[in-house]
């Protein structure tokens, strides 16, 4: 049978989602948990791959096995196994053909910075000098509701094979007296996309650049044109939106 796993995860600790030789990630975490508890090999699908550093308040996983008879004990045993920085939130029955990945509908990414030192935020948002003025940076953000070709702010050399996205919803809001979160749902995401577009965004905030110049670095389609990518710390993937008819 088939099953979605739904967790989360801390990314401070891991080199990504995607499994990779000689580096801890949470894929393979999940799966090492996962071939212990079946006693063989169990490969798992994520619906995205998050890079070093980023964190997941939701995520998703496809694999399959043996019909699971008691899926609470499941649950306790694979959190167990997987540690204090994941936590398997649910075991979902979906269809033979459902698949983590392809599925998504959309995704959800928020990005947080904080204008003030925090010991509590040093790994869960990004620190910086001076606010920007978020309402010029939603001014700039409206403009990826408009947008296309996301190449200005994909990663170079990437492996993609096509770098078009609908993105549905780009705003920054408040977050008590020093902090700013940026939220951003679309139907894909390039690799490195989010973090590039809240470096750039964040130029206009700052009056490094105007929404024009924005303007133009999105047309231009040249990543060297655009802002640095943020740290990874402040990035989250908090939603992943699949169509009713795959869950069983």
């Amino acid at each position: 049978m088939r099953y979605f796993l739904k967790l989360a995860y801390d990314g401070i600790p891991y080199h990504g989602w995607q499994r990779q030789p000689n580096a801890s990630s949470v894929q393979e975490t999940i799966e090492r948990a996962l071939s212990t508890m079946m006693q063989r090999d169990v490969e798992i699908v994520g619906a995205g791959r998050t890079d070093t550093g980023v964190h997941a308040r939701t995520m998703y996983a496809h694999f399959d096995c043996d019909p699971i008879e008691n899926k609470g004990k499941f649950l306790q045993s694979l959190n167990r196994l997987c540690g204090q920085a994941i936590a398997i939130k649910d075991v979902l029955d979906v269809v033979p053909e459902a698949h983590a990945r392809f599925d998504a509908k959309s995704r959800t990414y928020q990005y947080h910075i904080t204008g003030e030192k925090d010991p509590f935020l040093r790994d869960y948002a990004w620190e910086i000098g001076r606010m920007p003025d978020h309402e010029k940076m939603n001014e700039a953000a409206t403009l990826l509701l408009e947008t296309e070709d996301f190449t200005s702010f994909a990663k170079l050399h990437s492996d993609a094979k096509t770098n078009i996205c609908d993105v549905t919803h780009a705003r920054w809001e408040k977050t008590g007296e020093h902090g700013l979160v940026f939220t951003i749902t679309a139907d894909r995401f390039l690799r490195n996309m989010v973090r590039a577009v809240v470096g750039t965004v964040l130029e206009v905030g700052n009056g490094k650049i105007s929404i024009n110049e924005f303007k133009e670095i999105i047309e231009k389609k040249n990543r060297c044109d655009a802002g640095v990518s943020v740290p990874a710390k402040g990035l989250f993937l908090t939603d992943i939106v699949y169509s009713p008819e795959i869950f069983i």
